[in-house]
């Protein structure tokens, strides 16, 4: 069995799990707890991944692979899957989609962690403001892009999307994205519901 560090609330966990559930791999992979936090380290993470992030996976050979692009492409390769294009422009299409969504949920942890991990004293919003703009203009290009997407989590690039949305309703309910980006609240609101993602939404 794989062993996968796994916090139900992670984006990038949600990524990996979305992928594995796609790929018919859920029963292959043993789910550990962690506590993953950007100050306070955990130890059991880094048995891992040095860096204590997750997710982090072990494999029956002992192989540790970490970063949810690292860990989706091995879970593709190992199911002979076709998330991820082999070749030609389709693949570059859905690298940069994944790099979109990956980039969202970076600037969405920065914003919120720079209130829920520094003191009150420390904190600096122009940091937040700066990267939620990152935010807002993620979802900008997600909105132009959009009329092409598929509606079912048949490709990376749209899984790391709808993982990015979807931990921007967890964690940023009040920003209501969807108002301003009607044509992408349409599309997610189909793709959120297959059961691949319908079964992996944090909580």
């Amino acid at each position: 069995m794989m062993q996968l560090y796994y916090a139900s609330t992670s984006a990038y966990v949600r990524k990996v799990m979305v992928t594995a559930h796609c790929l018919g791999l859920l029963d292959e992979i043993t789910l550990l707890a962690s506590a993953a936090h950007p100050i306070e380290r955990d130890e059991r993470i880094a048995s891992i991944n040095p860096l204590a992030k997750v997710p982090a996976l072990r494999t029956e050979t002992d192989l540790c692979l970490y970063d949810s692009r690292v860990i989706c492409e091995y879970l593709n390769a190992r199911a002979q899957g076709n998330l991820l294009p082999a070749h030609g422009e389709s693949r570059w299409v859905s690298l940069a989609r994944q790099a979109l969504g990956d980039g969202l949920i970076d600037a969405a942890l920065l914003a919120r962690y720079e209130f829920s991990a520094r003191p009150a004293e420390k904190q600096w919003p122009g940091w937040a403001d700066a990267q939620l703009k990152k935010v807002s203009a993620a979802l900008g290009e997600i909105e132009r892009q959009v009329v092409g997407f598929n509606t079912l989590p048949d490709d990376i690039g749209l899984i790391a999307i709808g993982c990015a949305l979807g931990y921007l309703d967890f964690r940023f309910a009040g920003m209501n994205w969807s108002k301003q980006h009607p044509l992408t609240a349409a599309w997610f609101a189909i793709f959120d519901a297959h059961p691949a993602m319908a079964a992996t939404r944090p909580h």
